[in-house]
């Protein structure tokens, strides 16, 4: 075993995994302590599974999994202390659950999985245990390929759930194919084919969970509206919102009304400005920057304190790790972390606010506007217009290019794409991959902006329901007739299930990028291209041409 294996994510050192720290600045001891966690999770999902089925009250497992997959998302928390207490948490709420099954009659007898016995409250056992239980455990490339794959999709709809959960919608099938999905990865009598099927369930419930999000999202702050979104700044203190997390969104704001302070958003939460229930504050003024991975620059201009309210924080630079706060799932030792909210009350933004009032104006770093606000209500409002560009040949191709964005210099080919397409094409976008293009001069088709941003990247499910709906339109039998093209920037595990979801829907010939996934053995790799029409990326014009010539 080496000091720790992570190959969750696109930056996957090598492009095969991270053994000394993680690309991403997770050091060895923090990754493999969510890996036991994750371990202990498995233990909770062995026992819940069927405390579930015999009608005990299992919430408390169903919060304890949800939080822990989403805490151990690339870039959501590096602090080794909120993973021994979650261990601890982790392991008291399995001894529950299991308990809470025998009281209904549920008998657990022969040779029990060991992530449903191991247990120790003592942090000094817990390095040595660590490193015996994370991905390289599985000796089986093909396998451990296979549950990887569907442990990143869990992780990817856990975060999904979560961020419903927070409004108030909750759907029990979720939590339960989670439990499955968790316990199946420890039971080695399952064949690589079981896996398979258990990773196209999986895809299913991803879009049960993504509708449900949009359902929270779109009923809690209205449809998202085509918006201007201003990029400069105003001559007042600011405070700059990152992440994905409306409802934090919807506090912050709440609470900085009338203070003399503005808020900006950053990165995922460029969406904000889209709902309609947002639009009332008249301190809400603009996007700052650009995607997660240039916050260790734009941060430092800002002046202001910053939330990261989920994943995409990057360890702070010395010279604003004063300003950083997390919230949620995210955390960094040192930083001050703004703690959940007690059932019906709402969190403590005030030490943020005071902050905020002592800082300096943010210092511009561009002007301008950029436009979105295109989901799935707003593209289908505008069918006829859209579909009759198609029909007319003034539209000859969409490209979705949703996703993440990155550091690697390879995902500049994802601009050059943008710019290199014909302009009879129009982009469907969500997910911070839109920042390698939203901010270039792509001009317009009759009034139709040549692209359509969605959202976050918990949004994506607008591209299915578009792509859907046009199905529809125009009367197609297979989905793969439309005149759209797969062309994904890919980073974390949200990415995974998105992938997943659309594979389910039987979308086909998805073009993946800057590089494959690492946790893809050879064999699942040829599965997924043979039987998905699964690729890489490679030239852009000899892409572009390939494309264009379906």
């Amino acid at each position: 075993m080496s000091n720790m294996f992570c190959f969750q994510c696109q930056e996957a050192a090598k492009g095969t995994g991270c053994t000394i720290q993680g690309v991403c600045g997770k050091p060895s001891d923090v990754a493999n302590l969510q890996d036991l966690l994750l371990f202990v999770l498995k233990g909770i999902s062995y026992y819940s599974q069927q405390a579930r089925n015999a009608g005990a009250d299992v919430s408390k497992a169903d919060k304890t999994i949800m939080d822990g997959l989403f805490a151990t998302i690339t870039n959501a928390n590096f602090d080794r202390a909120v993973f021994v207490e979650r261990i601890r948490q982790a392991l008291q709420v399995r001894d529950e659950i299991r308990h809470a099954a025998e009281a209904k009659g549920v008998q657990f007898t022969g040779l029990l999985p060991q992530a449903a016995v191991w247990s120790s409250f003592d942090e000094s056992e817990y390095d040595s245990v660590a490193i015996t239980v994370g991905v390289l455990a599985t000796d089986n490339e093909d396998v451990r390929s296979l549950r990887e794959l569907l442990t990143y999709g869990l992780k990817g709809m856990a975060a999904y759930a979560e961020h419903a959960s927070q409004l108030g919608f909750k759907d029990d099938s979720v939590h339960a194919f989670v439990e499955k999905g968790l316990a199946a990865t420890l039971d080695d009598s399952l064949s690589a084919g079981d896996l398979v099927a258990l990773n196209m369930e999986a895809g299913k419930v991803g879009v049960t969970v993504m509708a449900l999000l949009d359902t929270a999202n779109t009923t809690s702050y209205g449809h998202p509206e085509i918006t201007k979104v201003n990029i400069g700044v105003q001559n007042r203190p600011g405070i700059l919102i990152s992440g994905h997390d409306l409802k934090d969104m919807e506090e912050l704001l709440k609470q900085t009304e009338g203070t003399g302070v503005d808020v900006y958003t950053h990165s995922e939460m460029l969406p904000a400005h889209y709902y309609p229930a947002f639009k009332k504050y008249s301190h809400f003024v603009g996007n700052y920057g650009n995607a997660w991975w240039k916050q260790d620059k734009e941060f430092e201009s800002f002046n202001g304190p910053i939330l990261m309210t989920t994943n995409c924080i990057v360890p702070p630079k010395a010279s604003y790790k004063d300003r950083i706060y997390t919230t949620g799932q995210s955390g960094f030792p040192g930083v001050p972390h703004i703690a959940e909210r007690a059932d019906g009350g709402v969190k403590d933004f005030s030490a943020i606010i005071e902050q905020a009032k002592q800082c300096q104006p943010p210092v511009e770093i561009e002007t301008g506007e950029i436009v979105g606000g295109f989901a799935h209500e707003t593209v289908l409002s505008l069918a006829d217009t859209v579909v009759g560009a198609v029909k007319s040949g003034a539209i000859k191709r969409f490209f979705v290019m949703a996703g993440c964005d990155g550091r690697m210099k390879s995902r500049d080919y994802y601009t050059d794409f943008a710019a290199a397409l014909p302009q009879d094409t129009v982009i469907l976008t969500a997910g911070c991959a839109k920042y390698k293009y939203n901010k270039l001069d792509l001009g317009d088709i009759g009034g139709i902006p040549r692209v359509l941003d969605a959202g976050q990247c918990n949004d994506s499910y607008s591209l299915a329901v578009i792509a859907l709906k046009l199905k529809e339109v125009f009367e197609l039998n297979d989905i793969n007739e439309l005149p759209i093209s797969y062309n994904i920037a890919w980073y974390e595990q949200k990415a995974v299930i998105v992938l997943l979801a659309l594979l389910y829907l039987g979308v086909k010939n998805i073009h993946l990028g800057p590089t494959l996934p690492a946790f893809l053995s050879p064999n699942v790799a040829n599965v997924l291209v043979e039987t998905f029409g699964i690729a890489g990326i490679g030239n852009v014009q000899e892409d572009v041409e390939m494309f264009m010539a379906v």
